[in-house]
């Protein structure tokens, strides 16, 4: 038992090419409607997964998501973790800003799926790698 309750086994899905954003969004779509989140609060989760798995694949270059349900016995959510060893974020801060971007998108990826979730946590360490975690609960 975890401090956010029960947690099943996860999902793991392996990011190294397009098609692998497009698996994640729709292993995210199936555990949201299993967890019973509105259609809206669905498409949020949807939309903060592809845009962290695009960045787990572009910037990261490559490698997993991990989609988890919760259950904390007053409410159920979905948890996904992204992971990457790639070059790390030396500027976090300057990364959750709106705006910003390292490459040609419109710098709403960190910033833009933190606003879609109801947690959010990064860590990353230069040459290491970045690990993202997003949490969204059923209302």
């Amino acid at each position: 038992m975890s401090a956010a309750g029960d947690v099943e086994a996860a999902a793991v899905q392996a990011i190294s090419g397009d098609e692998d954003v497009v698996r994640v969004r729709q292993l995210v779509r199936t555990a949201a409607v299993a967890a019973k989140l509105s259609l809206v609060d669905q498409t949020k989760l949807v939309t903060a997964a592809s845009e962290l798995a695009r960045n787990t694949l572009v910037y990261g270059g490559g490698g997993k998501a991990e989609v988890s349900h919760l259950d904390n016995g007053a409410r159920r959510g979905i948890r996904i973790v992204f992971s990457d060893s790639g070059p790390g974020i030396p500027d976090v801060e300057l990364a959750l800003t709106d705006g910003y971007t390292s490459g040609g998108g419109l710098g709403l990826g960190l910033s833009g799926a933190r606003r879609l979730v109801d947690e959010f946590e990064l860590e990353t360490a230069v040459g290491v790698g970045t690990t993202v975690s997003v949490t969204k609960w059923a209302r």
